[in-house]
């Protein structure tokens, strides 16, 4: 997300799930999107308890973009992990984003 890089944020809260990468047609009509970060397994529709491997073709079920919620997606790569939500100001100014919706461990940075 933009403004993001380098921004100083809270986490709100923690969980353990996979975290895939995926591309998707949105369906909406707009262009396809190439290694979304992050769909989390939970958001997968019929999805069962083990991590997919890349290549499989899921439903999403999630909303945090437009165009997503119902798309068809094929899975580029899978990571099982901790999975953050944040609270933090965009380094290129603006208001507070609250309760962000998914930070992994590897892209946070202790202060």
């Amino acid at each position: 997300m933009q403004g993001m890089e380098g921004a100083e944020a809270t986490i709100v809260g923690a969980f353990d799930t996979t975290v895939y990468t995926i591309s998707y047609t949105p369906t909406n009509g707009g262009e396809r999107v190439e290694n979304h970060k992050w769909v989390i397994h939970e958001e997968l529709v019929d999805a069962d308890k083990e991590p997919l491997e890349p290549g499989t073709e899921v439903t999403v079920d999630a909303d945090h973009m437009e165009g997503i919620e119902g798309a068809t997606a094929t899975i580029d790569s899978a990571e099982e992990t901790t999975v953050y939500m944040v609270d933090f100001v965009p380094t290129t100014g603006g208001e507070e984003v609250t309760n962000h919706k998914r930070v992994i461990e590897s892209e946070l940075s202790a202060e």
